[in-house]
């Protein structure tokens, strides 16, 4: 019964049939085929607690992608929900031009404090695309502002992934998203991913890295002069199918970056909190980026929020008298939302009181140990891990590594499948993925990857 999993019960006011038929009329869900929906109707919640979601019929889901990656410390937790619930009895929202309030400057103080040495400036926005539309704008206007108005372009990799506003996809680099919109787009300056999944035979992951890394130097040395900043997710690239690399590739981007004084914009919203094992990902190479994207996991997956933290150079930049015109004025409505900042302190103390990080590694070591038996299925190429995401890499032929056609949809056939036994998979493409909250225990990790195996040789049989 749901009780032994802690979901409290609450009365259902329509069958799921119901409520799913209710939402077919008036909603459009995102990153949805909505006619998908007439053989698969969404799956209508009523309650979650920990690593588990609860559907109105009473039917339990195990939440391996952490709702797109953004719960920590399960659902309903009891130190957030008293965090937000207080200060919803103090202040819901206030302009935070020319304002302020204890959330905001708490948050901001804590999130300088754990930031990579150097980054000393808060500014707060509302989602993770947001947040890069703020960084493109904060590196193309700083440059104007230091007399270099020419440094207008920027460079992505092969397969990142930023958001799906324009600035933010234009510097993406996945054409499911990006192909349709391509006129609408700014045109940036693409080089090869380090991706160690594309490594060539007997190349270890480090040897990968070093020759993306020497790419991208040859462009920065030969177009240097006209490009503003180089954008990446550091370590793990997740909507290109969690794809993986090594550390020392961050550590030579830097470094080019700073011969070439081209600004290095880190977009640590998916990677960032713990998920690749240290707090930001960039502290695996020892490096700290001009300025840098957090999201998702900053309020523990509770509200909307996002941050750009910058250093005092940048920021230095924009701080002049009025009639410069040098001022940032890029804004939003609900900057600084003193409950999303709530969340966000509440999820930074569990960080602070519970070891979180040390508790990770042997969670993760687990996860690891567990999934590497996927590789032992015929149609599974590869399995990686960084931290506390996992992938595994299905494809047609393993020994070719020649994927599916995409046209098939195994994904969805798994996704299905898990779904049917009480686990929510989301599979990118082919690549089957954990990314469960941190809460989640032994004999759920083994749920989630039995599930997920059945679902990888149900899905590729024929």
């Amino acid at each position: 019964m749901c009780e032994n999993f802690g979901i409290m019960h609450q009365p259902a006011t329509a069958p799921a049939s119901d409520l799913a038929a209710r939402d077919l009329r008036v909603i459009w869900h995102p990153c949805t085929q909505m006619k998908d929906h007439e053989d698969l109707p969404p799956v209508a919640l009523r309650a979650g607690r920990g690593v588990w979601l609860e559907d109105v019929s009473g039917r339990r889901y195990l939440d391996a992608v952490s709702s797109w990656w953004v719960n920590l410390f399960g659902h309903a937790n009891p130190r957030i929900n008293e965090a937000v619930s207080a200060q919803l009895e103090r202040l819901e929202h206030v302009i935070f031009a020319g304002f302020t309030h204890e959330p905001a400057v708490r948050l901001g103080e804590r999130l300088v404090a754990l930031a990579p040495p150097g980054l000393t400036r808060c500014f707060f926005a509302d989602n993770g695309s947001a947040a890069v539309e703020v960084a493109l704008k904060m590196s193309f206007h700083y440059w104007r502002n230091a007399g270099r108005p020419e440094k207008t372009r920027f460079v992505t990799l092969s397969g990142s992934y930023h958001g799906e506003t324009l600035g933010a996809l234009a510097v993406g680099n996945v054409d499911l998203y990006k192909a349709l919109y391509r006129p609408l787009l700014m045109d940036v300056i693409t080089v090869p991913s380090p991706d160690a999944y594309l490594r060539e035979p007997g190349e270890s992951w480090q040897e990968c890295a070093a020759r993306a890394g020497a790419h991208l130097e040859r462009v920065l040395a030969e177009r240097g002069d006209e490009i503003a900043a180089v954008i990446l997710e550091p370590l793990v690239q997740c909507a290109a199918g969690m794809r993986m690399h090594h550390p020392s590739y961050l550590a030579q981007v830097r470094a080019a970056c700073t011969r070439h004084g081209v600004h290095l914009i880190a977009d640590e919203i998916a990677v960032g909190f713990g998920r690749t094992g240290t707090m930001f990902a960039c502290e695996q190479a020892g490096i700290s980026p001009d300025l840098m994207c957090v999201s998702k996991g900053l309020t523990g997956g509770y509200l909307p929020l996002s941050a750009v933290l910058a250093g005092e150079r940048i920021y230095a930049a924009f701080y002049d008298d009025y009639v410069k015109l040098n001022a940032f004025l890029h804004s939003h409505s609900y900057t600084g939302n003193p409950l999303a900042c709530a969340a966000a302190n509440a999820t930074l103390d569990i960080f602070e009181s519970e070891r979180i990080l040390e508790r990770n590694r042997e969670t993760a070591q687990y996860l690891g140990r567990r999934a590497r038996a996927l590789e032992s299925l015929a149609h599974v190429a590869e399995v990686r891990q960084t931290g506390m995401i996992v992938a595994a890499e299905v494809v047609r032929d393993r020994s070719t590594r020649e994927p599916f056609p995409w046209t098939e949809r195994r994904g969805r056939r798994i996704h299905r499948h898990a779904l049917e036994h009480g686990v929510l998979l989301r599979p990118i493409g082919d690549v089957v993925y954990f990314m469960p909250p941190y809460v989640i225990d032994r004999a759920q990790i083994d749920l989630m990857v039995d599930v997920a195996a059945a679902g990888i040789e149900r899905a590729t049989c024929d």
